[in-house]
């Protein structure tokens, strides 16, 4: 851990830091706690419906269907027939009962967390401890497990509900959020709204190990739609009617007016009429109904006259075209291929690639056969111990308990089994960097195939499970040199050739790959991270880049082959440039810079820092 020099702590009353007195304190994230609010809420969730279903098996189940002789009395007796029927009503009863206890009770942890210290907008420093950084990262982890039983479970659309029945998020009625690995917290929605697939809104983001927690409310308006790939940082204000295209993306704390604008790039800026229209391939007509639907309602039924609509639509196009004043070029036209030049060997597909690893994926899931089996052989094991007593009052308290510890024996069982499976690949054929091809016959590829199947199914069950940050037993397990001061949150990480540094942090969303096929070839080279490292989210690390202590990669952002990230500085874009160095922990946190979209400006604006009062006097202000 980093410390204070003996002078900066005597001096730590006077407001006189300097440069080489900043403060720089690791967090520290309190596994313990974590373990016993995950078990609480696990636990309390599934005695409820073991008891509903042992009950109903004891006492109707058991007696009228099981012990029924005669196969033709199922269907000819009542109640037979009845406890036959209501086994799949039991156990969606149940299902739902345990949803419920999920949320009552990771309601009233919230609660209370709440209590002790609220939630706010602002600046939370990360270089120091605080009461205020401990408890957001407490609330973020009382989320995880009801937010992956919602967000993978039957009913996903449910998690709207469990965010807003918790106090998380306030989200409009008619509004829909497709899969995403945020919004989830701090954000308040609007009515009739679509967030599309992938996109997020992340009311949450870190500046470096020791930078930043930026953590301010996202709110949207009625109608507001993401189309997909989405991101709105923190602070974000959206109002009604306001569109925004694939990859369309808002930085911290942008403002939009919407008004049935379209607005698309990274960072996003309104779009006009003849671009909108040549994206969608709309009609002059198409916008307009869009700009003012109640008109054309009104126009179709016959409550309004023609001659009142010409009007109406003249003053919109006056109004938009005063708007259009001192912006983006309008007549600026998306250039048009000319399709009659192409020629057949310009449409044709080359699928040698993609056919490839279609044939060797089918080739080698026959390895999941053994692996499956001596799995599921412990789990019988261990289940016919637990049961060969019958049923019992101990049995029923117990099986919450039960029913994770097969879970997990099943899995490490898997992680086993692929473990001996990996070794004996290997001394076959030895892993290597380097450039190969992607076919059907090269022995490097075959192999590398064969070993990402034999991790993919260990790393799946794990990341689905009820614990799925543990996955960093998997990565240590199968070769990655990683130690559990470091977090892939919600990230995919290739298992092999990545060697990662101390307190490093994966963003939501990322992709973190030592090996990648490009066109006709596999590229497999290491991927190396320092220390205090922190890739952003929705970013992309290439093969062979190389990442120094203290850097920070921002959030959409992508590395190139073999790039090499300096220390101790901020690199961002597509592909990653520098930027500036990384010293967040020296900067005023008292300033936010907001975005007004519409208009094409930047402002400044003072908040006050969010952190415990006696700790303020470690941040740099105005004053200072």
């Amino acid at each position: 851990m980093i410390k204070m020099s003996e002078d900066s702590k005597n001096n730590e009353d006077s407001d006189n830091n300097t440069e080489e007195e900043v403060v720089r304190e690791e967090q520290s994230l309190q596994f313990h706690v974590y373990i016993i609010l995950f078990f609480i809420i696990y636990y309390g969730s599934w005695l409820v419906p073991g008891f509903i279903f042992f009950s109903y098996v004891l006492l109707f189940f058991e007696p009228y269907f099981l012990r029924i002789t005669n196969f033709f009395a199922i269907f000819t007796e009542i109640k037979p027939l009845i406890a036959l029927l209501a086994m799949p009503l039991v156990l969606i009863i149940g299902y739902y009962v345990r949803l419920l206890l999920i949320g009552i009770i990771t309601k009233i942890f919230w609660k209370i967390t709440e209590k002790i210290s609220p939630s706010k907008d602002g600046i939370i420093p990360r270089n120091i401890r605080s009461k205020t950084a401990n408890y957001y990262h407490i609330r973020s982890f009382i989320l995880k497990y009801g937010k992956n039983v919602f967000g993978k479970g039957l009913f996903p659309w449910l998690s709207t509900w469990f965010y807003n029945f918790i106090g998380t998020s306030k989200i409009g009625k008619g509004t829909t959020i497709e899969e995403s690995v945020a919004s989830d917290k701090f954000i308040d929605v609007g009515k009739n709204c679509y967030i599309g697939v992938n996109s997020s809104l992340a009311s949450h983001t870190v500046s470096g190990i020791f930078g930043n927690i930026n953590y301010f409310k996202v709110s949207l308006g009625d109608n507001v739609t993401l189309a997909a790939m989405n991101q709105l940082g923190p602070g974000c204000e959206i109002s009604d009617n306001a569109y925004m295209l694939p990859l369309a993306c808002g930085v911290k704390h942008s403002v939009i007016k919407g008004n049935r604008h379209f607005y698309f790039g990274a960072p996003m800026r309104k779009i006009f009429k003849k671009k909108t229209m040549s994206w969608l391939d709309l009609s002059e007509e198409d916008l307009r109904k869009n700009e003012n639907p109640e008109l054309f309602i009104k126009k179709k039924s016959g409550k309004v006259k023609e001659e009142e609509a010409k009007e109406i639509i003249e003053r919109i196009e006056d109004d938009e075209e005063e708007g259009f004043k001192g912006d983006i070029d309008i007549s600026e036209e998306i250039e048009q291929n000319d399709v009659s030049t192409l020629t057949s060997e310009d449409l044709a597909l080359d699928f040698t690639t993609s056919s490839a690893i279609s044939r060797i994926n089918i080739k080698f899931l026959v390895v999941y056969l053994p692996i499956f089996w001596l799995s599921g052989l412990l789990v019988a094991i261990y289940w016919y111990g637990y049961s060969m007593e019958g049923v019992k009052l101990s049995s029923i308290i117990f099986l919450p308990i039960s029913l994770i510890s097969m879970l997990y024996l099943f899995i490490l069982g898997v992680l086993l089994f692929s473990k001996l499976l990996l070794i004996l690949v290997n001394l076959i054929h030895k892993p290597k960097e380097g450039t190969f091809l992607a076919e059907i016959g090269d022995t490097d590829y075959e192999f590398w195939m064969l070993r990402t199947q034999l991790r993919k199914i260990t790393l799946w069950l794990l990341r689905n499970s009820p614990l799925p940050w543990i996955d960093a037993l998997a990565f240590k397990w199968f070769g990655v040199n990683m130690d559990f001061s470091s977090h892939l949150n919600d990230a995919w990480c290739d298992g092999e050739f990545i060697s990662f540094g101390r307190k490093n942090l994966i963003g939501q969303g990322a992709t973190v790959m030592s090996s990648m096929v490009v066109g006709k070839y596999l590229v497999i080279k290491r991927l190396i991270f320092d220390d205090y490292v922190l890739v952003g989210g929705h970013t992309t690390i290439a093969p062979g880049t190389i990442i120094g202590h203290d850097s920070f990669v921002g959030a959409v952002s992508t590395t190139l082959f073999n790039q090499v990230i300096e220390p101790s500085w901020i690199y961002f874009g597509i592909p990653v440039i520098k930027l500036k160095e990384n010293k967040y922990a020296e900067e005023r946190r008292d300033l936010i810079m907001k975005r007004d979209v519409d208009g094409a400006k930047k402002f400044e604006v003072e908040h006050e820092v969010n952190i415990d009062e006696k700790k303020k006097k470690l941040v740099k202000t105005k004053d200072e």
